[in-house]
């Protein structure tokens, strides 16, 4: 039985903007694993559009946004290692975004001195099915991207290659043909997912799944063998809608979007990826559900960081299966330039990273900017765009924000939400060292009840007790230019008691940052370091990814270089990575301009080595590698 929240939910019977950010968390969890599991609390469209884009929204650090998203429970078999990391797709949701993605590509041509003309992308359909990936001896779920569960036992059921292609090419998925399903299938799955589900479950087959893969209507689906649109970035600018119209009806499979990708080896490589998605690579949603809106007021909200976000108050307008009643318009800027206040009618969607979002001002009003921080009263200053409040030490609103940040980085904890935050900051807490030295009778004085009082101590046993990475819990405190990537950037080089002595130049001489931002990483280090001493001393159980720069570490050539391993080594992957580490040696995931060393095993691509002597990068087999760090 689902939670009653949840059913509310699924049932449109409680608004969005009502949810806390647990109940919205923990439903985009809910429903993710659900889909994962072929059997959906919610369309696929309203998930993306409405519910996690509001995650986006509130919490755009959530562990749900940070990794891959976890497959069903319904894979229970033990997780093995992927033979290759099997990334996300990031996701634009307008044309707008999908320039943003191409002014990257611009900028990375540039970096690489590579004309744009020589940059061909290419656009394929996004299968709607359960990923996999294919070696040709097994076949994987994707799981969370580096490991995933066999089910090899897909193909000894008789599941025949798209095309009747050869097996072993990489990744895929599992997907069963739209006419088919509505003519054989319909009246006995609800959804094409929950007819996928049933193939891939150990239990045995029913009647429609064996004649669905006799009549090879049930087909793994390897990406190598899709129909592909191929052009330039002029051809795509010059013809974006019906390119994609195109590509969506290239297949007779169900779709959610276009992947667009590059193909030039060199500046694949060079852009790169995350830990989440390739950076090279995008996915194209779109969401046409729009509405003409009156704004009724904008209200000013302050946020952690000290910038003031105005908020639309708008008259009650239903978009997309939800009561939409408030919209971000993003920052003050906005305002002055296109008129946002009392009265206005703007275009509302329901599209994009910020859910609901304002597309445009369709008329103009009389605009209300606040001289002052509607949470401390000090006067606000213009920064580019941004209004701020610079009390970043007394403004009530930005001290609530950090503390509640805190405890929504670590993931690891519960209770400690935002009315929870302002009950504490209302009997005098203002740090989150002095949380951690409240005990069950602090509590109980401050007016929460018994049972509450023991589950919040509790749970910051459990923070403390419960392992994080190192790189999660320096995020926590909100750094200036520090989400977690950068944080785990920074880790990999320093460990996290050396980090407060970094210079500027020090921190700038790190993959991923540059002057500019390594100053604001030394400054927000600064300002943290205290706070952080006292609540490291208490010991939290921390994932190290530190360096261990001994003696033996410092006197190979490869100390502080940044390498990658290809092919099939002698020595599990995992464990020569961790080795490195320890010796002071950088891991990339990829062959970029930055990479120092390219290390190969066996039955390497041809594409990583031209991309790495496209880049003068030396190249060393796994024996040579082994007898330097020896």
């Amino acid at each position: 039985m689902l939670p009653l929240v949840i059913q509310k939910i699924i049932q449109q019977n409680i608004l969005l903007d009502d949810l806390s950010d647990q109940a919205l968390a923990d439903f985009c969890q809910a429903a993710n694993l659900a889909y994962r599991s072929g059997a959906p609390l919610i369309s696929d469209q309203d998930y993306d559009f409405i519910y996690l884009a509001e995650l986006k929204k509130r919490q755009p650090q959530h562990a749900l946004l940070q990794s891959i998203e976890p497959e069903g429970k319904a894979f229970s078999e033990e997780k093995v290692l992927l033979p290759e990391v099997m990334l996300s797709t990031d996701k634009a949701y307008s044309w707008q975004e999908m320039l943003k993605w191409i002014e990257r590509i611009q900028k990375s041509c540039i970096e690489i001195n590579l004309s744009i003309k020589e940059v061909q992308i290419k656009a394929t359909p996004k299968l709607d099915g359960f990923a996999g990936y294919d070696d040709g001896l097994h076949l994987y779920t994707r799981g969370d991207g580096k490991k995933g569960s066999d089910i090899t036992r897909v193909f000894e059921r008789g599941l025949q290659v798209f095309n009747d292609s050869s097996r072993g090419q990489g990744a895929g998925e599992i997907v069963v043909k739209k006419s088919y399903f509505e003519q054989h299938l319909a009246d006995n799955f609800e959804h094409p997912r929950n007819f996928q589900a049933s193939l891939i479950k150990e239990k045995a087959l029913d009647q429609p799944a064996k004649q669905a893969i006799v009549d090879k209507a049930a087909l793994f689906v390897p990406f190598l063998q899709l129909p592909v649109w191929s052009g330039s970035i002029d051809e795509l600018k010059g013809d974006f809608e019906k390119i994609t119209q195109d590509v969506l009806a290239m297949v007779d499979f169900d779709v959610d979007g276009v992947v667009f990708e590059l193909t030039h080896q060199a500046l694949k490589a060079h852009m790169g990826a995350n830990r989440k998605f390739h950076k090279w690579q995008i996915a194209f949603k779109e969401n046409k559900d729009k509405a003409q809106v009156r704004v009724l007021g904008v209200t000013a909200q302050v946020g952690r960081t000290g910038k003031i976000t105005p908020v639309a108050e708008l008259e009650p307008t239903q978009l997309s299966g939800a009561t939409i009643m408030r919209a971000s318009g993003h920052h003050y800027g906005l305002v002055k330039e296109q008129g946002l206040g009392a009265g206005s009618i703007i275009e509302l969607t329901r599209s994009g990273l910020v859910i609901p979002k304002i597309n445009r001002v369709l008329k103009s009003a009389p605009i209300d900017i606040p001289e002052h921080c509607p949470s401390c009263d000090s006067k606000l200053v213009w920064q580019a765009d941004f209004l701020i409040c610079v009390n970043r030490v007394n403004c009530p609103a930005q001290v609530v924000g950090k503390m509640e940040y805190f405890f929504k980085i670590l993931a690891n904890n519960d209770g400690f939400g935002i009315a929870t935050i302002e009950k504490l900051y209302e009997q005098g807490i203002r740090q989150i060292s002095q949380i951690y030295a409240l005990n069950e009778s602090d509590f109980s004085a401050m007016g929460f009840g018994d049972k509450t009082s023991a589950n919040l101590v509790n749970q910051l046993q459990r923070s403390i007790q419960e392992q994080i990475e190192d790189w999660r819990f320096l995020a926590a405190f909100g750094i200036n230019r520090m989400g977690m990537g950068n944080c785990e950037n920074l880790l990999k080089s320093h460990s996290i008691t050396a980090i407060f002595s970094l210079n500027k130049d020090q921190v700038a001489s790190i993959n991923g940052f540059a002057q500019l931002s390594a100053q604001l990483v030394v400054d927000g280090l600064k300002d943290i370091q205290n706070e952080f001493d006292q609540i490291f001393g208490y010991g939290f159980n921390l994932e190290m990814t530190s360096l261990q720069k001994n003696s033996a570490a410092l006197s190979h050539e490869l100390f502080g270089k940044k390498i990658v391993f290809t092919g099939k080594m002698s020595n599990p992957r995992a464990q020569m990575k961790k080795q490195a580490k320890a010796m002071g040696i950088q891991i990339l995931s990829s062959v970029t301009s930055k990479t120092d060393y390219l290390i190969v095993g066996e039955n390497v691509g041809q594409n990583k080595i031209e991309t790495a002597q496209n880049f003068n990068i030396k190249i060393i087999k796994e024996a040579d590698y082994i007898n330097i760090i020896a």
